[in-house]
C-alpha cells in the first residue's frame, strides 16, 4: 500500500535534487497526494520535463527553480525568489547530494568543498530560512536524506560520511527542540541505492554496491511514510538496520576496518 499524507490540503513541498533518484520518486509521492511542488536541481531539462508530467497527471501547481545548490548563494536566492512569488513552503526535503570517492590524500579538494556546501551548509541554510514561517503557522515537515554512513566514519568515503553525520546530528537535535511546535524533522538513512549516485562517484564496483542495492522507489516510500508519521529516523531495508545496530556492539576500530573493506573495489 502506498504511504499517504495525513493532511495534504493546501500544502506546498520544496524538494532539492528533484530531477533524479530518490528526489524524483518523492516528487511523484507528494504529487499523488495533491501537494503542490517547488523543485530545485541543476538539471534544467529534467526538471521541466518532470514538472510537465506531474501537472498533467495530478493537476497540481509545480514551480521549477534550476539552481546549483552547491553554490553558497543558492539558498538565499531561492528563498528570495519564492518570497517574490508569494509561495510559502510547508514541507522541506533536503535531498540533493553527491559523493567523492577515494583516498583523501588523492581526491579533489574543490569537489569536496562543493560536497560540504551541498550536504552540510545548504540544508542548514534552507532549514534556517524556512523554519520561522513553519513555526509561525504551527505546521511544518522537514525531511533530510542522510545515509547509513551517518553512523560510522567511512574510509575511502570520508568527507561524505562526515557530512551525513553532521546532518543526522542536526536533524535529531532539531527533532527534539521542536517537539510540541507543530514542526517535525525526519531523517532517512539509506544504504546502497540503485541510482546515478554511485556511478557518478565511481562506486558501482565497490563491495558495498555489489552486495545489493535498494531501489530508489523503496527508499522514497519509506521516507515518505516516516515523514507523515512524524518519525525521528528511518533506516530502509533489513540489512541496513542490522548493520547500523551492529555498530553499537562492535569495537570502533573493527567497524572502521569493515567500512573500509566494503568500500574497496573488488578486483
Amino acid at each position: 500500500m502506498r504511504p499517504k499524507a495525513s493532511d495534504p490540503k493546501g500544502k506546498t513541498a520544496f524538494i532539492t535534487g528533484a530531477s533524479a533518484g530518490i528526489g524524483s520518486e518523492l516528487t511523484r509521492l507528494f504529487a499523488a497526494d495533491g501537494i503542490d511542488l517547488v523543485l530545485a536541481s541543476r538539471n534544467r531539462e529534467r526538471l521541466f520535463r518532470s514538472a510537465d508530467e506531474l501537472r498533467d497527471r495530478h493537476g497540481i501547481e509545480v514551480t521549477v527553480i534550476p539552481k546549483d545548490l552547491a553554490r553558497i548563494e543558492a539558498p538565499g536566492e531561492i528563498f528570495r525568489e519564492l518570497k517574490e512569488r508569494r509561495l510559502s513552503i510547508d514541507i522541506l526535503v533536503n535531498n540533493a547530494g553527491f559523493n567523492v570517492y577515494g583516498q583523501f590524500a588523492e581526491t579533489d579538494l574543490s569537489e569536496e568543498l562543493a560536497l560540504l556546501q551541498l550536504c552540510v551548509i545548504t540544508p542548514t541554510q534552507l532549514i534556517k530560512l524556512f523554519l520561522p514561517h513553519m513555526l509561525k503557522q504551527g505546521y511544518g515537515r522537514i525531511l533530510n536524506i542522510g545515509s547509513t554512513g551517518s553512523f560510522v566514519p567511512g574510509p575511502l568515503n570520508s568527507v561524505y560520511c562526515a557530512a551525513k553525520a553532521y546532518l543526522l546530528s542536526l536533524s535529531e537535535a532539531l527533532h527534539t527542540e521542536l517537539e510540541g511546535s507543530g514542526v517535525t524533522v525526519t531523517t532517512v538513512c539509506p544504504g546502497a541505492t540503485a541510482s546515478e549516485f554511485a556511478s557518478r562517484a565511481g562506486m558501482t564496483d565497490t563491495r558495498l554496491f555489489r552486495m545489493g542495492r535498494l531501489s530508489t522507489r523503496k527508499v522514497a516510500r519509506a521516507a515518505y511514510g516516516a515523514l507523515w508519521k512524524k518519525k525521528r529516523l528511518v533506516l530502509p531495508g533489513f540489512w541496513n538496520r542490522a548493520g547500523v545496530l551492529g555498530t553499537r556492539f562492535v569495537p570502533r576500530g573493527l567497524s572502521l576496518k569493515f567500512a573500509q573493506f566494503i568500500m574497496t573495489r573488488r578486483s
